[in-house]
């Protein structure tokens, strides 16, 4: 095959530039116990699908002591959640405050949520993209 087949098999059919819905990811990062509540309310406000990792870290807290077998030693890395969504934009501000509020304790290590751009999203299975992927 010539290099410029190669080209025409790379890109796929010629069809018309479908303009991609504007979507977010929505990583935030919570105390472990409140991983319920966060997903109750999530689900509420109609989001189905979202991704949990289990994870360590600290802010501003920098870990803590604690006393084991009389001696006393830090704890820097705190068990911590991160959960990802993706959503359309005009769901954001709602998922944001269902996270916020759902995961908000009012003391210090609540965690910090985090939102980015994604420019596309394909579902391995059948090939759908965008909106209908997620």
């Amino acid at each position: 095959m010539h290099a410029s087949s190669w080209n025409l098999l790379l890109a796929g059919p010629t069809t018309p530039e479908r303009k991609a819905e504007p979507m977010k990811k929505i990583e935030a990062i919570i105390k472990p116990f409140k991983l319920d509540e966060v997903k109750d309310a999530l689900h509420e406000i109609g989001l189905q699908g979202l991704t949990v990792v289990e994870a360590k870290g600290f802010g501003r807290q920098k870990g803590h002591t604690e006393l084991y077998r009389g001696a006393e030693y830090v704890v820097d890395f705190l068990p911590k959640v991160k959960i990802e969504v993706v959503c359309s934009d005009d769901l954001v501000e709602r998922a944001v405050e269902a996270i916020s509020q759902a995961a908000r304790t009012g003391r210090i290590g609540d965690g910090k949520i985090f939102i980015s751009d994604i420019q596309e999203v394909i579902r391995i299975r059948t090939g759908e993209r965008g909106e209908d992927a997620v």
